[in-house]
């Protein structure tokens, strides 16, 4: 059996303050838990192996990325940010050349966290920009400006780290066509080769979402753009950056040629990942014939986490389950899935059974074929998650998708 490098996760959940639009496990907490927090991490991933084996997946120790997600994670300091990082290393065997990403919020980058960083082996940074209008920014709680984002990427370029993404959310409040053009016009101008557009999620797990759904004028709610401006305004970013020379390879992601996001690329093409910290998914291969994977997750809240509170209950991915996983994780990428790779892999059946949803969807509008190759098209991109349904059996576990569709 070939091995494949696994890529790491880790969750860091701190904040300077909690964003209204953020449904991540993040939060602003007091310093003194930083410490307990890192100690419990880096002890997690020296027991990595352990519970691989008693999660019935395959442990691998190669890894080719590392992505410290949060959060924020250049709040911690930066001595306990490098034995985070030597903890991994002390464990695992890093690749050379291997993709190492921190998410930075704008403003956090002093010039002592940037030479942490470099020490660390840092050699991509995430900057949550989220809008280049202040107005914007400061209305969800961003705590940076304009320019400060520009300092950051300046920054990060002199000390060596060019591979830089930049996130932005369509939607937010009193952003309007004009606004968002700016934020969008913005990113390219600052030359950088990977930006993130996320439409913005109204549920119940964020303050502002939750007040949208409420009907109420808390956070702004009273000033988001209604669903049709923000699928306009995802569009137009899709058509301008790729105008820009920054080309769309998934749905929310678009890279200049050669800066796709080696790290994401593993949930998108099922690749063995393994997550430590709060909320932190992982996906392993399994060590049975008769399963292709598990997928399991740790306590969603930092008081259960530090407690040593239980984690979600492990999830044995079937060849049934894998198979839906293909298509809908595969429908992510532009590039979409290949019907003869997934016919050798999971048999002919198998992919008859799903001949006439796709023939339906390519009907209707949201899916095109080449040859042996099925993707999205723009319009099935902005109802991506209907389309996903389409490949679900009625008894798949939210958990399963959830896991496997977390950003």
């Amino acid at each position: 059996m070939v091995s494949v490098p696994l890529g790491i996760y880790i969750s860091v959940p701190f904040c300077r303050t909690k964003c209204s639009y953020c449904n991540f496990a993040s939060d602003v907490f007091s310093r003194a838990v930083f410490e307990r927090y890192v100690q419990r991490v880096c002890a997690d991933i020296e027991k990595a192996s352990q519970v691989a084996a008693e999660m019935g997946g395959q442990f691998e120790r190669q890894i080719d990325s590392i992505y410290l997600g949060g959060g924020t994670p250049t709040v911690v300091d930066a001595g306990q940010l490098e034995r985070i990082f030597n903890a991994v290393r002390l464990q695992l065997e890093v690749e050379p050349g291997a993709e190492v990403t921190v998410e930075c919020a704008p403003g956090t980058l002093t010039a002592g966290v940037v030479e942490s960083l470099l020490r660390c082996g840092v050699n991509r940074v995430s900057l949550g920009v989220q809008s280049f209008v202040d107005c914007e920014a400061a209305a969800v709680g961003r705590l940076h400006k304009r320019g400060i984002v520009l300092e950051d990427i300046a920054r990060l370029r002199a000390a060596g780290i060019s591979n830089i993404n930049i996130d932005l959310i369509a939607g937010l409040p009193h952003q309007t066509a004009e606004s968002w053009a700016f934020s969008v016009t913005e990113a390219i101008a600052t030359g950088v080769p990977h930006v993130s557009v996320y439409m913005l999620e109204v549920d119940e797990d964020s303050r502002l979402g939750s007040e949208l759904l409420a009907g109420g004028t808390r956070y702004h709610a009273h000033f988001v753009p209604d669903e049709d401006a923000t699928a306009d305004f995802y569009l137009a970013a899709c058509e301008m950056l790729q105008s820009g020379g920054i080309v769309q390879y998934e749905i929310s992601n678009f890279a200049r040629e050669g800066f796709e996001s080696r790290h994401n690329l593993k949930y998108w093409t099922r690749q063995p990942y393994f997550g430590f910290g709060v909320d932190a998914h992982s996906m392993l291969l399994s060590d049975s014939p008769d399963v292709e994977a598990v997928r399991f997750a740790s306590a969603d809240s930092l008081e259960q986490y530090m407690s040593g509170g239980a984690s979600s209950p492990r999830i044995v991915v079937s060849r049934r389950a894998a198979l839906e996983e293909s298509f809908f994780l595969g429908l992510r990428l532009v590039c979409g899935f290949d019907l003869k790779d997934l016919s050798e892999k999971f048999g002919d059946e198998a992919i008859d059974n799903a001949r006439a949803a796709i023939t339906e969807l390519v009907e209707g509008g949201l899916m095109q074929r080449r040859g042996d190759f099925v993707s999205l098209t723009a319009k099935g991109r902005l109802l991506s998650n209907e389309v996903f349904q389409r490949f679900l059996s009625p008894i798949k576990s939210s958990e399963a998708v959830s896991s496997a569709v977390s950003r």
